[in-house]
């Protein structure tokens, strides 16, 4: 009789090992060698993992797509994110933390698609009555919305089998459970085996999976990395508990864009759309006051304007802070030093606070121009026009470099009624002649000139 066999799996890259060791030797992060005991596979269970159908070749020019091969969810925002709406036959993960909305966002979701088919909404950490709460107050009542509370993966299936549903919501990976798989609930191998049943299940018949799954303290998802590879779009559900508005943003996604953002705000009547994300994140922006700039980045296909603001202020210990939020400390740092070496700013003796109003992350390099022209604004105590915008990455010399997509940038300020832009001037050769027409662009090839033009 064979015996079980024990392995060492990093829970960060996946790497596996016979040995454990404090430090992954693969990603060098500590303590995320998880044991794991591996029964012996059966011949009827490497069966299973198979798909049902399809294992016939078949030559490429003879496969014709599904003309219902993608559906919308009924929620443009999040339609947008996943590139048009549901795939046919799709694995998608959804992960956030705790109390973000994952639930409430999916639950909208199924009350609208009950419209066109049968929904199963799986839930293994609440309890029908829970979920009913929650459905009620989000004003859900249908009878195509089936709920089943259960953990067990055999047991889920044999339900898909039997309902035949149109999607199926797995809330979450975490608690699904496989007595053929010798480790607890939540484990490597428990979630990857679950996660690859669900898949191959979705794959031969062409139900939609959406699928759950919580995040570790680092706010990546938790579980092995092959559970990312597998699904075909990994959806990240972004927010603070303290403000009111929700960001979805695609990691990965096989059939659309992994640019692409979705803006939400929580009520007390489930999510909202925001269908002018621009308008929202400018709202209560101080008048006259320094250190506030209007940068107009692109997510994806979406322009969107945000409020970037800098604070300067003498420092009371040797060593000045720098704080960042919103935007990579890193990138940060790097511009606060272009500041003090190509512009003279004296930084070194004055604490920084960096900081993108109402929650946004801005991760592009167009937000270099407006982090600098805030702080320079807060340094010099000028207050930059409330009709000025800029956009426009910066080079260690001080020069300010093209950054792609400046015309939707510049008719999104024209339509919040912006009237000056400073932009960087290698981008006007790609600019059409009606983009120019009715605003003011200010193009700038050194950040010298663009803290001229932005407090002059």
């Amino acid at each position: 009789m064979a015996k079980n066999k024990t392995e060492y799996v990093c829970s960060s890259c996946g790497y596996v090992s016979s040995t454990w060791y404090g430090r992954c030797p693969s990603c060098k992060e500590f303590n995320t060698l998880e044991e794991i005991k591996i029964a012996p596979v059966k011949n009827e269970r490497a069966s299973s993992l198979s798909l049902k159908g399809g294992q016939t070749p078949q030559p490429i020019c003879e496969i014709t797509p599904d003309e219902d091969e993608r559906f919308e969810s009924g929620i443009s925002e999040l339609d947008r994110v996943l590139g048009g709406g549901f795939v046919k036959g799709s694995v998608v993960l959804v992960a956030g933390e705790p109390g973000i909305g994952k639930s409430t966002l999916l639950l909208q979701a199924c009350a609208n698609l009950c419209k066109s088919g049968t929904v199963l909404y799986v839930s293994g950490e609440e309890s029908k009555a829970q979920i009913k709460m929650r459905a009620s107050r989000l004003g859900i009542n249908t009878d195509k919305l089936y709920l089943y509370c259960e953990n067990g993966v055999a047991g889920v299936l044999d339900t898909c089998e039997r309902l035949s549903p149109r999607i199926v919501v797995i809330d979450s990976i975490q608690t699904a459970y496989d007595p053929q798989v010798q480790s607890a609930a939540g484990s490597i191998t428990q979630v990857k085996e679950a996660t690859m049943a669900y898949m191959n299940y979705a794959k031969s018949t062409g139900t939609t999976i959406v699928i759950v799954s919580h995040v570790n303290k680092e706010g990546s998802v938790a579980g092995p990395k092959t559970m990312e590879h597998m699904v075909d779009a990994v959806l990240n559900f972004e927010g603070d508990s303290h403000i009111a508005y929700r960001v979805l943003r695609a990691a990965k996604n096989r059939f659309g864009s992994t640019n692409e953002l979705g803006m939400f705000e929580m009520t007390s009547k489930g999510l909202r759309e925001i269908e002018n994300p621009s308008a929202a994140l400018l709202e209560g922006r101080p008048k006259d006051a320094s250190g506030s700039c209007v940068i107009a980045s692109l997510e994806g296909t979406r322009p969107i304007l945000a409020e970037v603001q800098g604070l300067v202020t003498k420092s009371a210990f040797g060593a000045p802070r720098r704080t960042s939020s919103g935007l990579d400390y890193s990138r940060a740092v790097l511009i606060l030093a272009i500041l003090e070496k190509r512009v003279g700013f004296k930084l070194g003796i004055y604490d920084a606070y960096i900081n993108v109003v109402g929650g946004m992350s801005i991760d592009e390099p167009a937000a270099d121009l407006p982090v600098a022209l805030s702080v320079a604004s807060s340094y010099l105590e000028k207050p930059i026009p409330p009709t000025l915008a800029a956009f426009g990455e910066l080079g260690l010399s001080g020069e300010v470099r093209a950054v792609q997509g400046a015309g939707q940038r510049i008719a999104e300020a024209k339509r919040l009624g912006f009237q000056k832009i400073i932009l960087p001037k290698s981008c006007a050769r790609a600019l059409e002649a009606k983009e120019k027409e009715g605003i003011d662009l200010v193009f700038v090839s050194s950040l010298k000139e663009a803290i001229k033009a932005s407090l002059e």
